[in-house]
């Protein structure tokens, strides 16, 4: 496998991921791998709803639920991207803005994926 063939894998695992855990997907996804790193951004994810506490100042519950959901699901989150990538994961990180309707998720792994699949 390649590494973009890695990165199609897994814009398509945390696509529906959002759709089945957090509700919704998102309309635009990608995926960059750099040595240990990879770096998901997110664009477009949030419902008609949450887009409408965040424009009644309501910023805070937005993103408050929005970490919440994504800490509870976090080690079927990790043993979905190990199980594409066959690699241990250190730490996964994540944070919305409501102000640009993005997420962006943050995998450190153990070994350097680029001297893997390359």
């Amino acid at each position: 496998m390649t590494i973009g063939q890695l990165t199609d894998e897994i814009s398509k695992a945390v696509t529906q991921f959002e759709k089945e855990v957090m509700g919704r997907g998102p309309k635009q996804i990608n995926t960059i791998i750099n040595k240990d790193l990879i770096i998901i951004r997110l664009k477009d994810f949030f419902s008609v709803a949450e887009k409408r506490l965040a424009q009644e100042g309501e910023v805070e519950q937005v993103k408050r639920l929005r970490t919440l959901l994504f800490e509870n699901e976090e080690e079927n989150f990790k043993n979905m991207i190990k199980e594409i990538i066959n690699i241990d994961i250190e730490s996964v990180h994540s944070d919305v803005s409501t102000r640009t309707g993005e997420k962006v998720i943050i995998i450190s792994v153990k070994k350097n994926i680029e001297n893997i699949y390359n």
